[in-house]
């Protein structure tokens, strides 16, 4: 066979990553290849193509009329795809045998490209024993469809090809998020430094031989010092050969520089290909020239499928886990948003919940004026949301900090990613998922950076000389987000975004009936105000204690309403209540406040557990509201002419204040939104046709105020709200 030595000397890196290698013009030399249009026409040729084929027609020409027996079912094969193609029939590539004096080809047919390509391959003189190789190819393929786990599956599959082809070493090779790869499973001969556990850049596969690798999955390198075997054409004009799919296609020749350098005789690679991407490959290296027969790389071929589907079939389980669990977290987020008038401080609560489908390390939520930070300062979290506020995308996915301006990257330390989701641009709505910084020490094969060096070839840019073990420290990021994090981001960003404008328009319509009842409700004491006033300049002195009173008392009536709306519009512009705690006797409180009901309202029975002292750090006023809050709630929905129990008990470090009342429980329906303020039933409730609905919306607020909480419970008969604040702020 003719060979020819290509030129390397104008091959660099750089164009390394634009060269054309589905069109190389070369086969490798231990095989020849013919090429013919689909009108049967021979159009391409290797040069050592006629020392193969006897009978092989001149360029241009058609397929020979005469030609030896040995031949007949050759050229016959051709002739039948020529057919298949001529009627856009798709016809399977076709494996065949064809013997050329002592020799013994196998035939590889296949038709790509508006062309009928035929290789045939020289097989070893060695004998093998290829029933032996199809049974341990059969039983591991079977061991694989049965495994769930990767790491075993791999670990199975290098052992497999290792024993198939009998190379020095089996590696396989998964891909990071930035296309560079790790040596995740190893077999090799003892003599060789082990590679498990390095990294490898991702400029080691340039980004047309990812594609090849996708679309033709086994590629054998038999002998790195091989003079690749020109590919001539019967029309230099005509488009060039696409060997994308060939078995002898010839080899890139700065990979053959690379597999010099790092003293790698020959080479095999097998694709794992999940869902259309490059998941991974098994690599194979030796120590001198090596060439693997066609059938036993087929056997090969089958076993990469069949571990590429098996590969396929845990990642979806993973995933498809992963978006159940994201459904009901969805789901509950979803609801707490609907049924939340802080939403921002009770998002923590589902913090766990969503850390099982998205890892993070910190939290930010925002919303409506309310913040909550896990792990962050609330400057540095009132800074990110600034930053954010600016940003023109709704979901931000970020895992270097040199991406963020200085500032914020400073105030933001240790946290280099985040993945940040707008669920509402009105009211400033965004949920933030921090990662810590991830400073990591990456073992490299080599240096992964293109450097400028005396190559074999002279000064130029050269692949790295070596796979010697070189060690980076990376700092300034986090893991990366995966494509799985970004769309499961992405779907609870959307519901999120469509649960919030629903709700904005309920509460908008509550609104708008708030201030309706409101303006009617201050028009009444206004009138008696003014006819009080009217009857004070004409009436008599002996009825002006009278008139006073009832003005005291509209005017009493009017300051509640208003008071209640105001802390409301300052609950709802996040400015809080403005607490002031002090030390003081929260029994004396609650005792005093009792009596001043007993004596409103004299009628109903109020029975009290209360300790003789209970010193807290509290707010006197706002505590108040509280006590006369729950209590006024148990005298108007409590059942009429039942008794009122207040109960106030020292439980470790928390004061717990229980105010009970007989009455059936509250429907479920209504519980999620007990406490938020703008509940359409509870504006002119007939129970209290003078309120607002906002009284234990207000109250709830001053729990939290104080660190606590306000709660609602039912235990058959009687309806409790507990009150739990801590002793000491």
């Amino acid at each position: 066979m003719t060979r020819v030595v290509v030129d390397l000397s104008t091959i660099d890196l750089d164009n390394c990553h634009r060269e054309p290698i589905h069109v190389p013009g070369h086969i490798q030399p231990h095989g020849a290849l013919i090429a013919f249009d689909l009108r049967g026409r021979l159009t391409h040729a290797s040069r050592n193509a006629g020392n193969v084929i006897t009978s092989l027609p001149k360029p241009g020409q058609g397929l020979p009329i005469t030609f030896p027996d040995s031949e007949a079912a050759f050229w016959a094969a051709i002739a039948a795809a020529l057919r298949d193609a001529e009627t856009g029939r798709e016809s399977a590539p076709l494996t065949m045998e064809l013997a050329s004096e002592e020799r013994v080809f196998d035939v590889v047919l296949h038709t790509y490209d508006g062309r009928v390509i035929v290789e045939l391959e020289q097989r070893a003189a060695r004998d093998q024993d290829l029933a032996a190789f199809a049974l341990l190819a059969h039983r591991s393929m079977g061991q694989m469809r049965s495994r769930r786990d990767i790491s075993t599956m791999l670990s199975e599959a290098v052992e497999t090809v290792r024993k198939l082809t009998g190379f020095d070493r089996v590696m396989a090779y998964r891909f990071h998020q930035d296309d560079s790869g790790e040596v995740v499973e190893e077999v090799r001969v003892p003599a060789l430094e082990p590679f498990l556990g390095r990294r490898f850049p991702a400029s080691d596969i340039p980004v047309q031989a990812r594609a090849l690798y996708v679309r033709n999955p086994l590629r054998l390198i038999a002998d790195v010092h091989d003079e690749q075997v020109p590919i001539d054409a019967h029309d230099p004009t005509d488009r060039a050969l696409d060997l994308s799919y060939s078995v002898l296609r010839s080899v890139s020749p700065i990979h053959i520089e690379y597999l010099k350098n790092i003293q790698v005789g020959a080479s095999m690679s097998l694709s794992i290909v999940v869902n259309g991407r490059l998941w991974g490959l098994i690599a194979c290296h030796h120590g001198v020239a090596h060439r693997v027969p066609y059938a036993v790389r087929m056997t090969c071929d089958v076993l990469s499928h069949v571990l590429s589907s098996s590969v396929q079939s845990a990642v979806e389980r993973l995933a498809a886990k992963r978006r159940l669990a994201a459904v009901e977290v969805r789901k509950n987020l979803t609801e707490l948003l609907l049924g939340s008038d802080d939403f921002a401080t009770a998002f923590p609560d589902m913090t766990d919940a969503l850390g099982s489908v998205m890892s993070f390390d910190a939290t930010l939520c925002s919303y409506g004026g309310l913040m909550s930070c896990d792990a962050l300062p609330k400057e540095s979290a009132a800074q990110l949301l600034h930053w954010l506020d600016t940003a023109e995308q709704d979901l931000i996915a970020l895992h270097e900090s040199a991406k963020l301006p200085e500032a914020l990257r400073l105030a933001l330390q240790p946290f280099c990613g985040f993945m940040a989701l707008c669920i509402d641009r009105v009211n400033r709505g965004w949920i933030v998922l921090l990662r810590r910084e991830q400073i990591e020490t990456i073992v490299w094969s080599g240096i992964p950076a293109k450097l400028e060096r005396i190559g074999p070839l002279g000064a130029r840019l050269t692949p790295q000389g070596s796979l010697a073990e070189w060690r980076q420290t990376v700092e300034g990021t986090s893991v990366a987000w995966d494509d799985a994090d970004r769309v499961i981001a992405h779907d609870l960003m959307e519901s999120l975004a469509r649960a919030g404008a629903a709700r904005a328009a309920r509460m908008e319509m509550a609104r708008a009936q708030l201030l309706a009842v409101l303006g009617h409700d201050l028009r009444d004491p206004l009138q008696t105000i003014s006819m009080m006033g009217l009857m004070l300049e004409q009436g008599s002195p002996d009825r002006h204690a009278g008139y006073g009173k009832r003005i005291s008392t509209s005017i009493g009536r009017m300051q509640r309403l208003i008071g209640e709306v105001f802390e409301m519009s300052r609950l709802r512009a996040g400015l809080g209540l403005g607490l002031n705690c002090v030390p003081g006797d929260v029994s004396a409180l609650v005792r005093g406040l009792v009596e001043d009901a007993h004596l409103a309202h004299p009628e109903v029975a109020i029975f009290t557990e209360l300790p003789p002292f209970l010193h807290a750090d509290f707010d006197a006023d706002r505590m108040s509201q509280v006590v006369n809050n729950l209590i006024s709630n148990a005298r108007n929905h409590g059942v009429a002419g039942e008794s009122i129990w207040v109960r106030l008990a020292d439980e470790d470090t928390m004061v717990v204040l229980r105010v009970a009342n007989m009455a059936p429980p509250i429907e479920e329906t209504s519980i999620s939104t007990l406490f938020d303020p703008f509940k359409p039933r509870s504006i002119r409730n007939v129970r209290n046709p003078g309120g607002l609905g906002l009284g234990l919306y207000i109250a709830s607020e001053i729990a939290k105020g104080h660190g606590g909480k306000l709660e609602y419970s039912h235990d058959g008969t009687r309806v409790t709200f507990t009150v739990s604040v801590p002793k000491r702020r």
